[in-house]
């Protein structure tokens, strides 16, 4: 990795010291991603004013076989960048969260936010002020008319699509939601019980 890194400062005296640190997290980031060709890290003395000190910025730019990732932190904003261990440590942080992130893209691992199981409204009481949600794997919901997000239990029909908070504890009619959210537009429909 050594011939692989370049090193500069600005606005700052070069340090052995920085140099040192940024060589061995450097070295880290080789090992967190094999693909990585080539490395420029700069770190730059910013905001020369009296009341706030002096603060550091770190950049680190990354050179993989088909994309750069750049991170760079601004530290106007972090008073803890006076100090610059603390920049170049933020710095290298952030970097190793994306080269993560981008090995994960590769391998097809994306992040998905499950959010609350999505159904459609199966039967409808609403003389009595209830129904019953149906979810894909065969479970049947009971919905209070106060469960409706939206006071929107009026305007609900058969088959109308809805998403499900299931609340912890059962009703005498079996599971119960806690929220019954409509999702997208409502259909008024003319028969609305089962």
């Amino acid at each position: 990795m050594n011939q692989a890194l370049d090193i500069s400062f600005r606005n700052t005296d070069r340090s052995p010291a920085v140099e040192e640190v940024v060589r061995e997290r450097a070295q880290a980031l080789a090992r967190l991603c094999d693909k990585l060709m080539h490395m420029r890290v700069v770190i730059e003395m910013v905001g020369r004013h009296h009341r706030k000190g002096r603060l550091f910025r770190t950049r680190i730019e990354m050179k993989l076989p088909r994309r750069t990732v750049v991170v760079g932190r601004a530290s106007e904003s972090n008073p803890a960048h006076e100090d610059v261990y603390v920049a170049v440590r933020h710095a290298f942080d952030a970097a190793a969260r994306r080269l993560q992130d981008n090995a994960r893209r590769r391998r097809g691992e994306t992040k998905t936010h499950d959010g609350p199981p999505q159904g459609k409204v199966v039967r409808l009481f609403p003389a009595e002020g209830y129904g019953f949600v149906g979810l894909p794997d065969g479970q049947e919901i009971y919905f209070h008319r106060n469960s409706v997000v939206g006071s929107s239990f009026d305007k609900l029909a058969l088959g109308d699509a809805v998403k499900v908070t299931v609340h912890e504890m059962e009703s005498d009619k079996g599971p119960q939601a806690g929220t019954v959210r409509p999702v997208g537009r409502l259909r008024q429909a003319t028969a609305r019980t089962a």
